[in-house]
Formats: C-alpha cells, sequence, structure tokens
C-alpha cells in the first residue's frame, strides 16, 4: 500500500511539546512492519514544535503536520482524524513513547478480530526523568463491562488515550471526537464506539506514558469527573432515544482552571507521584512532598509525608 493510502494513520495533537515532542515521533516512525502515515497537529505551538515538526517531516515523508491557531487537544484531534486516510486511527500523545511493534500487533489484532471496533494495550506510566511509577492493565472483560453506560455508575475507559487504535469506520459512524467535551474528549469517543462493538485488549506493555504534576489529568481531576457524569448522561438519553443537546450543552462549559487554582493542583499531582514512588525510590519521593508542600503549605498529608521521610533518613 501506498503513502497515499496506508493502513494506519497515527494522529497526535501537539502544543508547547518541543522538550518531548522528538523521541515521542520517533517512536512511531520507527515502527516496522507496518503501513503509516504520522498526523501531527501543531496546536499554535509557541515554543519550538512547529519548527522541530517541519524538520522532521522534510526528512521523513510518513510525517504530515498540520498549523493551526490554538484551539485545544480536542479540535486539534478532529482535525488530525479528517485528514486521516488510513483504514485504521492510532492515537499516540507528545511525551510518550510507542513500544517497537505497536502498530503492527494492533493492526494485526483489528483484523482477526471482526467484532472489536478499537484495540488497546497495556500502559506503563513514567515520570520525566523516567522513573517508573506503575502500569495500567485491565482485562477485555473489565473494559467492555467499564465502558457500559449504567445509571449511578461512571464508564471506564482504556489504559491510556494514546494506547488506542481504532477503526476509521466506526470512529466516523459515531461522529468522532465531540467538540463539546474539551476534556474527556476520549471517553465520551470509547462509550459511543463501545455501542457498536468490543474493544480488544493486548495483554502485553505496548506504550509509555510520562505523568507530570500539571498533567492534564491531574490538573483538571475535577472536571474530568463532571464530564465522566455527563457522559454517563449523554449514553442513558442515547438509550432512550432522547437529545444529547442540554448534556452537551453543559460539557461546552466546561473549560481549563482558572490560574488561581493551578498551584493547589500541581500540589496535588507532586503528592500523588511522591506516593507512587515512596516504596521503590524514596529519595524521588521525598523531593515530589517537598514540591507539593511548596506549593501549597496547607496540603498537611503532604507535610506530613515529608517530615517522615527526612525523619527516616537522618536515623
Amino acid at each position: 500500500t501506498g503513502t497515499n493510502s496506508p493502513t494506519v494513520s497515527v494522529v497526535m495533537g501537539v502544543y508547547n511539546g518541543a522538550e518531548s515532542l522528538t523521541p515521542s515521533v520517533q517512536s512511531i516512525l520507527s515502527q516496522a512492519h507496518c503501513d503509516f502515515e504520522l498526523i501531527v497537529v501543531d496546536d499554535g505551538s509557541k515554543d519550538d514544535s512547529g519548527r522541530i515538526l517541519d524538520e522532521l517531516s522534510a526528512q521523513d515523508a510518513r510525517l504530515r503536520v498540520i498549523h493551526q491557531d490554538n484551539t485545544g487537544l480536542t479540535r486539534a484531534l478532529i482535525r488530525g482524524c479528517a485528514a486521516a486516510a488510513g483504514e485504521f486511527i492510532a492515537r499516540q500523545d507528545c511525551g510518550d513513547v510507542s513500544a517497537p511493534g505497536r502498530l503492527a500487533a494492533q493492526v494485526y489484532c483489528l483484523r482477526s478480530r471482526k467484532d472489536a471496533v478499537a484495540v488497546t494495550c497495556h500502559t506503563q506510566f513514567l515520570v520525566p526523568g523516567g522513573e517508573p511509577l506503575y502500569v495500567s492493565k485491565q482485562s477485555e472483560d473489565q473494559l467492555n463491562v467499564g465502558l457500559v453506560i449504567q445509571e449511578g455508575r461512571q464508564c471506564r475507559g482504556p489504559s491510556h488515550h494514546g494506547s488506542v487504535m481504532m477503526r476509521r469506520s466506526a470512529y466516523e459512524a459515531v461522529g468522532g471526537y465531540r467538540p463539546e467535551f474539551y476534556f474527556a474528549q476520549d471517553l465520551d469517543l470509547w462509550a459511543r464506539m463501545a455501542e457498536l462493538g468490543r474493544f480488544a485488549v493486548l495483554d502485553e506493555v505496548l506504550y509509555q506514558a510520562c505523568l507530570e504534576p500539571q498533567s492534564l489529568s491531574g490538573m483538571q481531576s475535577n472536571e474530568q469527573r463532571t464530564l465522566a457524569e455527563l457522559i454517563t448522561r449523554a449514553g442513558l438519553a442515547r438509550r432512550a432515544g432522547q437529545s444529547e443537546a442540554s448534556v452537551l450543552g453543559l460539557a461546552s462549559t466546561i473549560r481549563p482552571v482558572a490560574r488561581s487554582g493551578r498551584a493547589k493542583r500541581i500540589a496535588a499531582g507532586n503528592y500523588f507521584i511522591g506516593c507512587c514512588l515512596r516504596r521503590t525510590n524514596p529519595g524521588a519521593a521525598v523531593e515530589y512532598f517537598r514540591q507539593a508542600v511548596n506549593q501549597d503549605p496547607w496540603h498537611w498529608k503532604a507535610r506530613a509525608r515529608w517530615l517522615h521521610a527526612r525523619l527516616a533518613a537522618t536515623w
């Protein structure tokens, strides 16, 4: 198959990701035994992301770069997926790395499993310095049960947004990403796609994700929870044959937290990472607890962990 009609279109959105962009791109361009294109939407970056992408695309014709004004990840993904020519669409996030063979393994799975609309894998989460935190894994049955919309229960998605490859036909059939969801756009999409067929799960770690204190999921956790509830309400409306308009209207009002609330969110992110590292790397954990206290002096759990670790180190 020629590059004009690749098997897979890998779609990535980038905003000010210059420091971690190249390893992410190269982890895709080095994939073997799979015909693909990589579409990267530079979402109005103010750093060197655009220049780096243009230089990389000049070296490899499989990389297509779209430059646009900043609109947020969801609209960047909508544009990237609209440009996709592949039979399958795979996701990749800037700062993350796909393991060798990921694309070929996921293509093989989707071609073998006609009942599957998408396939995911396990994800290894790391801190920026490369220290492993934990592996997010789930069985296929767990994932598909978690994606079922039920009253009083929030649906749960794959190990990571970037770990998924989906059939482009299924993506288009459900209407793709919806611009009303500034956050949780992936969970909204997965819930609708799960109504068409199953999500397959490869029982291996094929994706590595960098977890930073100021990461989207950590910084906007309250907003993510609210949107998860709205996704459930939207699914119940669909099931009852009712309009989702009112739910989508509410979703469209949820936007990034005000700058004044950033410090406490970053502190919470540092505290979470510190807790993950407490047993495997106590020294690094102390530093994350210290940063949490610096960001939010009233974060008593972080202060207690920090003081306890310091005392333990002096004995």
